[in-house]
C-alpha cells in the first residue's frame, strides 16, 4: 500500500529531490514550502516520476496554524499521514554582530521552531495510532561550529538536539520513528538565496554532493529510521580528524546519515569512546588500568588489563571540548 508523506522544504534542494525520489516509490505525495509556483512545478515532476498523487500546499512552517491546517487537511483526504520529512531550511553569512537581529531570529525561526511545529502537528495522531516516521533534516554543521555562520550553526545544533529529545519522548512508542539526516556540503539553492553580510559569494564546502544523493539517504532514513546509512565517507573521517587536531574545524567536508536512537550513554563512558575514536584503540578507563569489554543487555562482562592510556594529541580534557569538536578550553 502506498504509503502518504508529507515533505517540507519540497520546492527546491534537498526537499524537491526526496520529493522525486518517494514518487519514484509510488507514494501519496504533500508538498509544502513558501513558494507556490515552484512548489506547483515540483508537484507536476513528482506525478511524472510515478506518485500516486502529489498535492503542494502553500504555507509558511514558522506559522503553526497554517501548518496545523495543512496536516488536519491531509488526514481528512488520506486518513493518516504515515511519513514526515522537513527540509526547510534557510542560512544568513556574516559575523554574530554583524547580522541583523531579525535576519538571525529568522533562520532560527525557518530551520527550529518549523521543524518543532511540523513534528508537534503530526506526532500526536502518530502517537494515537502508534505509527509514523518523522525525518529532519540536520547538517554537519550541527556537530562542529564554523565562523561566520552563527545562526545556521546554532540552529542545526538545535535541531538535532529536537531529535534526540523526540525520540526520548516517543519511547514508549515503538511504531513511532524519528531520524536525523545530517549531510555536510550539498548543491542547493540555498548559498544563491542566503542572507549575505561577507561581502563575498559564498559556495558549499568541498567535497560538494548532489541533493539527490543527500535524498537517498533521507528516503532510506523514512523507510528504515533505526538504521544509519552514508551518502559519502569524507564526514565520519573529518569528525574523527577533529579529535585529534581541532583546527580543522574551519573547513567541514562530506555528508553522512547520524544514527539517532543511539542509547544515552554517562559522561565518562561518552569521554572513554571519544578517545578509543581518537587513538583507533579500545575504550579503556581513565582512573583503572581495567576497561569493561563486551556489556549491553544478553552480554557477558569481562575485564582485560591495559597500560595507563595516553592522551592523544589535540584532544581536549573536558567534556565540553570533546563532545563539540570545537577548539579545546585549555
Amino acid at each position: 500500500m502506498s504509503r502518504v508523506v508529507v515533505v517540507v522544504g519540497a520546492s527546491s534542494g534537498i526537499g524537491r529531490a526526496t520529493a522525486h525520489g518517494l514518487a519514484a516509490r509510488g507514494d501519496h505525495l504533500v508538498l509544502l514550502a513558501r513558494s507556490s509556483g515552484p512548489l506547483t512545478d515540483s508537484a507536476d515532476e513528482c506525478l511524472r516520476l510515478g506518485a500516486a498523487s502529489a498535492q503542494p500546499c502553500p504555507a509558511d512552517v514558522t506559522d503553526a496554524a497554517a501548518v496545523d491546517a495543512v496536516m488536519a487537511q491531509v488526514r481528512a483526504d488520506h486518513g493518516r499521514v504515515d511519513a514526515v520529512v522537513h527540509s526547510a531550511g534557510v542560512v544568513a553569512y556574516g559575523r554574530f554582530d554583524e547580522v541583523p537581529a531579525e535576519v538571525w531570529d529568522g533562520v532560527l525561526r525557518t530551520n527550529l521552531l518549523g521543524a518543532a511545529n511540523v513534528a508537534r502537528s503530526v506526532l500526536p495522531d502518530m502517537r494515537a495510532h502508534n505509527h509514523g516516521t518523522v525525518v529532519l533534516v540536520g547538517s554537519l554543521l550541527g556537530d562542529i561550529a564554523v565562523p561566520d555562520m552563527s545562526a545556521y550553526v546554532v540552529s542545526k545544533w538545535a535541531v538535532r538536539a529536537l531529535g534526540r529529545e523526540l525520540q526520548l519522548d516517543n519511547r514508549d512508542r515503538p511504531g513511532v520513528q524519528i531520524s536525523v539526516v545530517s549531510p555536510g556540503g550539498v548543491d542547493t539553492p540555498i548559498y544563491a538565496q542566503a542572507a549575505n553580510y561577507l561581502g563575498r559569494d559564498v559556495r558549499p564546502p568541498p567535497p560538494v554532493y548532489t541533493a539527490e544523493a543527500v535524498a537517498a539517504a533521507v528516503v532510506d532514513a523514512g523507510g528504515q529510521p533505526t538504521q544509519a546509512g552514508r551518502c559519502g565517507d569524507h564526514q565520519r573521517r573529518h569528525q574523527d580528524r577533529l579529535h585529534r587536531d581541532p583546527r580543522p574545524v574551519r573547513r567541514p567536508c562530506g555528508s553522512a546519515v547520524r544514527d539517532p536512537r543511539q542509547r544515552p550513554v554517562g559522561i565518562a563512558r561518552h569521554l572513554r569512546q571519544r578517545t578509543a575514536a581518537a587513538t583507533g584503540g579500545r575504550v579503556r578507563g581513565r582512573r583503572s588500568r581495567v576497561c569493561t569489554v563486551g556489556g549491553g543487555q544478553g552480554r557477558r562482562r569481562r575485564t582485560r588489563q591495559h597500560p595507563p592510556p595516553q592522551r592523544p594529541a589535540g584532544l581536549g580534557s573536558c567534556y565540553d571540548c570533546i563532545a563539540a569538536r570545537g577548539d579545546c578550553c585549555r
